[in-house]
């Protein structure tokens, strides 16, 4: 049974791992993950600041989400799976989660920057695309997938 629960500050490492281990597990190239390493750093401090809340599987933490902004729209801004446990129905426990929790919290939406090897998930969970980020890597456009979900319906 997964159980959910708020991180803890103590639990900011350990969910650096998750953050790093599940992006590398799309196989990107090492500088890539070495760029993105900052984004994917929680620190104590971030936890403190926002909604952060871990899956925890027989006593082991195997993936987090987190909240950011405030009301009406908050963004989806973590949400990650120790790659091991990928498609055993954790994100989905988590990504419904969120959604509650937002609603909780009085947001109408919940906006997230999809990896776009996850956008297919989000979408499968009910969230639209509204838009793309764009920026530049190695020299070539790399288009982010930006997504919606209303939470009025």
């Amino acid at each position: 049974m997964i159980e959910i629960k708020p991180a803890r500050v103590e639990d900011a490492p350990r969910l650096t791992a998750i953050a790093m281990a599940a992006k590398a597990h799309w196989g990107y190239p090492k500088h890539w993950l070495e760029r993105w390493e900052p984004s994917l750093t929680i620190y104590p401090e971030y936890i403190r600041a926002n909604q952060v809340v871990t899956a925890i599987l027989n006593q082991s933490l195997v993936g987090f989400y987190s909240l950011i902004g405030t009301p009406p729209r908050l963004e989806l801004d973590q949400l990650w799976v120790y790659p091991s446990f990928i498609g055993k129905g954790i994100g989905k426990v988590l990504y419904t989660d969120a959604v509650k929790r937002a609603v909780e919290l009085g947001a109408q939406e919940l906006q997230i920057e999809s990896d776009p090897h996850a956008e297919g998930f989000y979408l499968h969970m009910g969230a639209r695309r509204i838009g793309e980020y764009v920026y530049e890597l190695d020299g070539e456009p790399r288009v982010l997938p930006k997504l919606l979900v209303s939470l009025l319906e």
